[in-house]
């Protein structure tokens, strides 16, 4: 199967966790736009949900669909959040936000009931830190916030640029009005430590780890669609 193939196969799977009368946390990027698609198909047929975008990408691919939306203040317990991720780990610990709405789908995340990650395999990796690490801050202070970070680094044993997003020769901003640093670390030997001391640096909003928070992941290979769920300690 081609890639976008298997985006579609895990989307597809996920749906059936969906269940008529849902409140739905609905995800951003290429592998939650497949199942925008496929939730707008069950909709056409009958199906009651709301949905709770997480960008306005997101936002205007429902409306332009017809799924029903709600904003988190309306409804702020969902029953369901699906998302997509950028790396997996085998704790099902997550890499998220290059699409940039990482702060938006965390509290999402956090406000549902469970969290179903769906991706195809190539965002299986034995540990988090292949894929830079979003981290997203304010824009007031932003050099000083960078250094606080890079101290971070070099206090924890990393080693790695940390870099400014930019979209067409601009700051790339998020729809929360931050700006996004992509800090590579390689690997990342121990992600609670490390997300407890981003958060601890003043300016930084947010980052794009989630730890501990996925129920379920649906990944599609070659020829399959695996559910996987975190070991138990």
């Amino acid at each position: 199967m081609s890639q976008d193939t298997m985006k579609v196969a895990a989307a597809k799977a996920a749906l059936s966790y969906v269940e008529d009368g849902m409140k739905l946390g609905i995800g951003t990027g290429s592998t939650a736009e497949a199942f925008i698609h496929l939730l707008a198909e069950k909709v056409g047929e009958g199906m009651r949900v709301t949905g709770v975008p997480t960008s306005e990408r997101s936002a205007r691919l429902c409306v332009e669909l017809g799924v029903p939306l709600a904003s988190l203040d309306e409804m702020p317990r969902l029953d369901l959040a699906i998302d997509g991720a950028d790396e997996i780990d085998p704790h099902l610990n997550l890499t998220k936000g290059g699409g940039g709405a990482l702060l938006r789908e965390k509290i999402v995340a956090r406000a549902s009931a469970r969290f179903i990650v769906i991706a195809d395999e190539s965002k299986l990796v034995p540990a988090l830190g292949a894929f830079p690490l979003p981290i997203e801050v304010n824009t007031f202070g932003i050099e000083a916030t960078r250094h606080g970070i890079q101290d971070v680094y070099e206090s924890l044993g990393y080693s790695g640029e940390i870099r400014l997003r930019v979209r067409d020769g601009e700051p790339f901003e998020t729809d929360s009005g931050h700006y996004i640093l992509d800090a590579s670390f390689g690997h990342i030997s121990n992600p609670k430590a490390l997300s407890d001391a981003l958060l601890a640096v003043p300016g930084v909003v947010e980052h794009g780890m989630f730890i501990g928070m996925t129920s379920v992941a649906i990944v599609a290979g070659d020829g399959e669609v695996r559910t996987l769920t975190a070991p138990q300690d």
